[in-house]
């Protein structure tokens, strides 16, 4: 699974189970670690804060609309 796969399914599964559609990078980063990801917490937070973000400044050649980033360091699921 990739990365952004990865990112994608844990901001999902945190914002289910909060029953709210918002999280924070380091709940994707804490939930990830948790299930014994391969990726590095750097490259987690990347792709949550910029290359997965809608609203985030395009840094990255391709991107993904799926999260809003909704206050800082807060984000929501729109995929």
């Amino acid at each position: 699974m990739t990365c952004r796969e990865e990112v994608l399914e844990a901001a999902k599964e945190i914002t289910a189970r909060k029953g709210i559609n918002e999280f924070a990078p380091e709940e994707v980063i804490t939930y990830l670690k948790s299930k014994g990801t391969k990726y590095k917490e750097s490259t987690i937070r990347t792709h949550v804060v910029s290359r997965c973000t809608i609203n985030a400044p395009a840094h990255h050649g391709k991107r993904y609309p799926y999260f809003e980033r909704i206050s800082h360091g807060l984000y929501k699921v729109i995929y």
